[in-house]
């Protein structure tokens, strides 16, 4: 028939089917045949929306930043938010006769940047740089308890911040600040390199100087060990030598004691035959050397005789006139040398 048509929604868009001021049919996911020119149609979707924001703000130190970042939402109760802003279809049932749904991002994103804009007025923009995650969390709670996002029926999913950047110039001499920072960190590492490095020689060469004062301690005391030695060893042949000494002078005093003695004894002795021979003398002085000599050729060999005979014979030579000797006696005498 003219006028009537037939409407399919979604699963996660809640309808609204109004005639004549009254809500003759809601809920999610309808499907119906509705009179055209009597009937008007409420679609609000109830699936959760990203919405994505970026803006600047200005910290306590009057530095610009960029804010980027995005919101997860749903309408969470879509009766009230019809009673405040239209999502009226038009007849065809095919989009809206006003931009209200195409406006509620821009709500939430601006209670999101009043929000985010209070906390950042407070931090300078170091600060604010690195409390992201802080300004998310209370910019999180704040949304949830927004009596103006409850008025609308709109639950907040969640919020993060994707990027928290400084403008072109501020970030240059921020950059270079850090720049200026990280490289003195390095000098001073450097630094702190080097001086350890003159520490440790330093250390080697106190090490090195003591062990060379030790070894010549070390020398020192074995060459006193050895002096003390060398000096003990010519104590010991200095004693020694003067023992020796003593021991031949001692030596030299019983030798000349001995001679001495010897003399004395030779002397006592030959004093003794002497004596004896003056004795003898003195008794042989008055008798015949005829009879002596008889005395002493007693006992004598024959050659000892015949010896003493060429004797006589010698004495008295100037009384022979001519001696004749036999070879027999000469042979025989030759034969017994």
């Amino acid at each position: 028939m003219l006028g009537i048509k037939f409407a399919k929604f979604a699963p996660n868009v809640y309808v609204f089917r109004y005639r004549n001021g009254q809500v003759k049919q809601e809920g999610k996911g309808l499907s119906f045949l509705y009179y055209a020119p009597t009937t008007s149609l409420v679609a609000v979707p109830v699936n959760s929306i990203e919405v994505p924001f970026m803006y600047e703000e200005v910290t306590a130190d009057f530095q610009t930043l960029t804010v980027q970042g995005q919101i997860i939402y749903r309408i969470s109760d879509p009766a009230k938010i019809t009673q405040l802003m239209n999502f009226t279809l038009d007849a065809k049932g095919q989009q809206y006769i006003c931009d209200d749904p195409v406006k509620l991002p821009q709500r939430i994103i601006n209670v999101t940047q009043v929000l985010i804009k209070t906390q950042l007025v407070n931090l300078s923009l170091r600060d604010a740089l690195v409390s992201s995650e802080d300004i998310v969390k209370k910019a999180a709670a704040e949304l949830k308890a927004s009596e103006e996002l409850k008025s609308l029926g709109i639950e907040i999913l969640g919020i993060s911040l994707i990027a928290v950047k400084p403008n072109k110039e501020t970030g240059r001499a921020l950059e270079a600040t850090a720049r200026e920072q990280i490289l003195k960190e390095a000098d001073d590492a450097i630094y702190t390199r080097r001086n350890s490095a003159v520490e440790k020689e330093r250390e080697i060469k106190e090490n090195e100087l003591n062990t060379e004062i030790a070894v010549e301690n070390k020398k020192r005391q074995i060459r006193e060990a050895q002096m003390e030695a060398e000096q003990s060893v010519q104590e010991k042949r200095h004693k020694l030598e003067e023992n020796e000494k003593k021991f031949k002078i001692e030596q030299e005093k019983k030798n000349k004691d001995l001679v001495a003695l010897t003399v004395e004894n030779t002397k006592a002795e030959s004093d003794a035959k002497a004596y004896g021979i003056s004795a003898a003398m003195n008794a042989l002085r008055d008798v015949n050397p005829d009879v002596i000599q008889s005395l002493a050729g007693m006992g004598m060999k024959p050659d000892q005789l015949i010896a003493l005979a060429f004797q006589t014979l010698a004495d008295k030579a100037n009384k022979i006139g001519q001696l004749n000797v036999s070879p027999d006696l000469l042979r025989e005498l030759l034969n017994k040398k």
